[in-house]
């Protein structure tokens, strides 16, 4: 085990630190600062390497935490980047992105602040970023099976990686001009700068794997034409359908879907021209939503130039400790304070929206009211009603499933259900045909849609009647209804 009485001589809780804000604002480089490799040692020490892990079961990809924690201390960081990447296919986007529930369910975290599971991670990931941990592994041998995958967020690209090493021709297919699905496009720079994302592209195209951008599938390629060239089509095309908020006045200029602002503001970081982008700079922006993306709307608003940053949320604030209706090792939702948070703005709770308002043909404001907790649901409370100043309102109000229509009709599949594709418990919406991520679970995390891939590959794998692949989801994990 890593120090063994680790968990009582560093009894602090130390996590990596930040840029200060008046610094990081100028640009949209990592908010972190480079972790101290003593202090990773330190905190990798506190695990108690526990005779039940509960955090392997926090960790959907089924991580061996306490073994890399372990590896971490005694210094054997090659080692350590082995034992991880040998569950976890991107270990710097999860060690990024991901909230950590494995920490929630640490067993040191009962009585003490958690071990810093996932700044162990992301340091064991720089460590193999700059070293030898992203060296191709081309498989040793080629079969003579043709998969195609459709979407190259994190479920694709695990799925296409796990194929292709297993020695199958792979194919990713992506409809925007770069591979990476909302990793490329929905996520700021300054949670993953993209040269992050581009070394593993580059090991995977080293591997074998062919990636295709610019083709939707669906358009430009019918997806029962895709299904008749390739033995197996796999579909990771995410759940990118926006929540909308059917208001008075939601079609004035100035109100977006979340998406579509960060979408353009991620091009215009990366050069690209972008007409008539949607800019923050010297407006008063509302966003609708406290959640992940909201937050990524906030922290890219400020870099804009916003004036100011209001973020509305219908609900109550959550708790900042762990509520007994949520107990270790649940993963509880509590109130978090994100880097884009530590960056400005006002968060205000119990706000319900109800109307888009402007003035000749211009949004000026929003109009709230306080939330009322009613029989019928949460609704505005009657007399509560004002008016706040907004320029640019932006819909951060989740994700309502994917787009399905066209691989329904051209492959005569079930009906979506919840706006989902339907699957059983191989994963399969259709002999040959498999889903995995957001597609078929619903908006979720990145640990989960790597977990997804990796296991949707290991029933493509099955379907080919190839040796077994590494499937790290359970059916009673796999978050739908089997057909």
């Amino acid at each position: 085990m890593a120090d063994p009485r680790g968990f009582l001589n560093t009894r602090e809780r130390q996590t990596q630190a930040r840029r200060p804000v008046p610094v990081r604002l100028l640009d949209f480089k990592d908010v972190y600062e480079k972790p101290d490799p003593r202090v990773v040692k330190a905190q990798a020490g506190r695990c108690m390497d526990c005779g039940v892990p509960f955090c392997h079961s926090g960790c959907p990809l089924g991580n061996l935490i306490p073994e890399f924690n372990d590896l971490v201390w005694r210094g054997r960081m090659e080692e350590a980047v082995d034992r991880l990447q040998a569950t976890n296919n991107f270990p710097e986007l999860t060690g990024r992105l991901c909230p950590a529930p494995c920490e929630s369910s640490c067993v040191l975290g009962i009585n003490q602040p958690a071990v810093t599971i996932k700044q162990v991670e992301v340091s064991i990931a720089e460590a193999a970023l700059a070293g030898a941990g992203v060296e191709p592994q081309p498989p040793l041998r080629l079969t003579e099976h043709t998969i195609a995958v459709v979407g190259s967020g994190p479920a694709g690209l695990a799925a296409a990686q796990q194929l292709t090493r297993a020695g199958h021709t792979v194919a990713v297919f992506e409809r925007d001009d770069k591979i990476g699905g909302l990793l490329r496009y929905g996520i700021p720079d300054y949670k993953l700068e993209k040269e992050i994302l581009d070394a593993r592209i580059a090991q995977m195209e080293a591997e074998g794997t062919r990636f295709r951008t610019g083709v939707s599938i669906g358009t430009d390629i019918g997806w029962d034409e895709l299904r008749r060239r390739y033995d197996a089509v796999i579909v990771a095309t995410g759940a990118p359908v926006g929540r909308e908020l059917p208001l008075p006045g939601r079609e004035l200029p100035g109100v977006h879907q979340a998406m579509e602002y960060l979408v353009q503001a991620n091009r215009a970081v990366d050069g690209q021209e972008v007409p008539g982008q949607i800019d923050a700079r010297g407006k008063h922006v509302v966003i609708l939503g406290g959640g992940d993306t909201g937050a990524d709307c906030i922290g890219t608003a400020h870099r804009q130039g916003a004036a100011s940053v209001t973020t509305l949320a219908i609900g109550k604030q959550p708790p900042s400790e762990r509520p007994n209706s949520q107990p270790w090792p649940l993963h509880p939702a509590l109130f978090e304070v994100a880097s884009a948070h530590e960056e400005g703005g006002e968060r205000t709770y119990l706000a319900s929206t109800v109307e888009f308002v402007g003035e000749d043909g211009v949004l000026t404001g929003l109009k709230v009211a306080e939330t009322e907790y009613t029989p019928e649901g949460r609704l505005p409370k009657a007399g509560t009603e004002r008016i706040i100043q907004a320029d640019l309102v932006l819909l951060a109000l989740g994700f309502t499933g994917a787009e399905t229509e066209q691989a329904v009709e051209q492959l005569a599949l079930e009906e979506p259900q919840r706006g989902l594709f339907v699957r059983d418990a191989q994963f399969a919406t259709a002999p040959g045909v498999f889903v995995a991520g957001d597609a078929g679970r619903g908006a979720s995390l990145i640990v989960w849609a790597i977990a997804e891939g990796r296991s949707a590959a290991a029933a493509a794998q099955r379907f080919l009647g190839g040796e077994a692949l590494p499937d790290p989801v359970r059916p009673t994990d796999r978050g739908f209804s089997l057909a």
